[in-house]
């Protein structure tokens, strides 16, 4: 992997859309074509680390997706402002790096190009 990464920026609520999900499943195909992937969580797509996934459209594949990028070792970067206090958020304790808008700024100006869902 080499050169700037592609940002996956997913905003979708997945309790309501499907969209989270496909932005996830688009995400981990680019990490298997051997590129550098950062995947960027907003507002309630937060909640695609949610312990319970039965209240998430797509709940059976997101656990499996969040599997697969926990097994590779590719971190969420999640908006630090919309990390739920609940104890059962990321229980499965999946790498994460609390951002500020900032800085989800500063990883989109040094990214090659974008998903945005």
């Amino acid at each position: 992997m080499s050169g700037s990464p592609i940002l996956v920026l997913i905003a979708s609520d997945p309790r309501t859309s499907h969209r989270a999900f496909e932005a996830m499943r688009i995400g981990v195909g680019v990490v298997a074509g051997e590129n550098q992937v950062t995947f960027v969580l907003t507002d309630g797509a937060v909640h695609l680390l949610d312990d319970d996934t039965d209240e998430l459209v797509d709940g059976d594949d997101i656990a499996k997706f969040r599997a697969s990028l926990r097994q590779l070792g590719v971190p969420f970067h999640v908006e630090a402002s919309a990390i739920p206090d609940a104890s059962d958020w990321n229980a499965d304790k999946h790498p994460v790096v609390p951002v500020s808008r900032e800085d989800i700024a500063d990883l989109m100006r040094h990214a090659r190009s974008f998903i945005v869902f």
